[in-house]
């Protein structure tokens, strides 16, 4: 049996070793950490027992390869569904709007969604939808203007005002690229609008797990994995390689053993694939400078209250630090009522607060939350953890979307996986999972085998507590 070494148990790496295993190939799946689940998982909270994600993920029906890896583990039931695409935002003058789009056929249903957005004048909504149109057309004729220019210097170019920018554009461009839009790649986010809102009405459904993200899908793939006779190793930090094309790749790793393998797929970032290959290796195999992609951040909290003080699953505030709040009780429902009521509080691309103590982040949330939620007003704030993801993206500008390398370096036997290389996508969990796809079909090319079966390389988701507020951090 040919045997795959896999550097790095995220959505990458897990996705790439089920592909393989599927397929006959023995995999070993090697993470440095003691969990599985790269930038995306979750823990208990000993406090409250309850499962906390290290940030909120939210997938979206464009998600495909990510929906057919959950399936393929057997996670579908893990995951709900919007029936049809709805975003509430609150404004703290104007009031409360949403992006509400009917059961039409796409793109008439992100039409009339947009159409109806209060949030925006009707001029606004007008010019809007029209520069939408314009981005698609940008897209669709590859114009070079959207690999040099930045998300703010596009929506200057298609006249999109000040308020249009700040209660609709910019909301989407840092909750889909992670980046503030005067730092994002405008081709990054003329892709995430085309296949997320001007594709099909289904693709463009928001999807939830409805589990803590470790127990999405770390667990069925490594069950799926060593079903099929693989093995998924936490605590293996790889320290080096020597790759032999021809002759395969040999792992050192941390405690003085070697691992041969046939081939290797790395599916850890760029930073860490750094320190794993050094200059020597790294030239040879053809890559760029890894230390130098920027990365950005994602703060995330969790707040506990006494009663219930969302309405909504999930809402987006604007003129706010804290940009998108989610509702847990209705998310990751549980059988008993509750004794305290959580939502979750996202701050993506937030490189000044990600230096704050947690004490401040934790005040700043709350006011953030008091100001445009009423019902949060009067209710008591019992716990709060705060969780700093500091590398969360690499970052995606211009100059970095240039610089992201294909997945194949110059030996076949070593093939790169992640959100962070060339998959056409931003680095999401949907680009983690493509990557992780295509590193497999890769890899069973250059062992002369047949190609996965699905989805690889196809075409362009109560314990007591106390009653003073407790605050937790966790850093990485």
């Amino acid at each position: 049996m040919k045997r795959v070494a896999i550097i790095g148990g995220g959505f990458a790496g897990l996705a790439a070793a089920v592909a393989l295993a599927e397929r006959g190939v023995g995999v070993d799946v090697l993470e440095e950490r003691p969990h599985l689940g790269g930038r995306a998982y979750s823990f208990r909270d000993e406090a409250t027992g309850e499962t906390v994600d290290n940030g909120q993920h939210a997938l979206m029906g464009c998600y495909h390869h990510t929906l057919t890896f959950l399936e393929r583990i057997g996670a579908s039931a893990k995951i709900t569904r919007q029936r049809n695409l709805r975003v509430d935002m609150i404004h703290p003058q104007r009031g409360t709007g949403a992006i509400a789009c009917p059961p039409l056929p796409s793109p008439l249903h992100v039409g009339a969604g947009l159409l109806g957005y209060t949030l925006l004048s009707k001029a606004e909504r007008l010019r809007a939808l029209y520069a939408g149109l314009r981005l698609l057309a940008l897209r669709r004729r590859a114009d070079e203007s959207l690999h040099s220019e930045t998300v703010a210097g596009l929506l200057r170019q298609l006249g999109q005002s000040e308020n249009a920018c700040a209660s609709f554009w910019n909301p989407v461009t840092v909750a889909t690229l992670n980046e503030s839009p005067e730092r994002a790649a405008a081709a990054a986010f003329a892709e995430v609008m085309a296949r997320a809102f001007f594709a099909s009405r289904k693709d463009s459904q928001f999807v939830l797990p409805s589990v803590g993200l470790s127990e999405l899908y770390t667990g069925d793939a490594a069950r799926f994995i060593r079903e099929h006779g693989g093995t998924v190793t936490p605590r293996e930090r790889v320290l080096g390689l020597e790759v032999n094309d021809g002759r395969g790749v040999a792992l050192r790793l941390a405690d003085g053993r070697t691992v041969h393998a046939d081939a290797c797929i790395s599916a850890v970032p760029p930073r860490i694939l750094d320190r794993i290959l050094g200059d020597g290796l790294r030239r040879r195999l053809g890559l760029p400078e890894l230390d130098s992609f920027d990365t950005a951040p994602i703060v995330s909290a969790h707040l506990w209250f006494d009663r219930p003080v969302l309405n909504a699953d999930f809402v987006g505030l604007i003129g706010t630090a804290t940009q998108w709040l989610f509702r847990k009780e209705t998310i990751a429902p549980r059988d008993e009522r509750p004794a305290l009521f959580r939502i979750s509080a996202v701050i993506s691309a937030g490189r000044e607060m990600a230096e704050w103590d947690n004490e401040r982040i934790r005040a700043r949330i709350a006011d953030d939350v008091a100001a445009l939620i009423p019902a949060a007003r009067s209710a008591e704030l019992v716990r709060a953890v705060v969780v700093k993801e500091k590398n969360a993206t690499v970052s995606p500008t211009p100059q970095a979307e240039r610089r992201r390398p294909p997945l194949q370096t110059r030996a076949a036997s070593f093939v790169l996986a992640g959100d962070w290389v060339a998959t056409g996508l931003p680095p999401t969990i949907e680009s983690a999972v493509l990557s992780g796809h295509n590193a497999a079909a890769a890899v069973l090319q250059s062992l002369v085998l047949a190609p996965p079966r699905a989805a690889v390389a196809l075409p362009a988701p109560a314990r007591a507590v106390p009653a003073a507020v407790a605050i937790q951090s966790r850093v990485y």
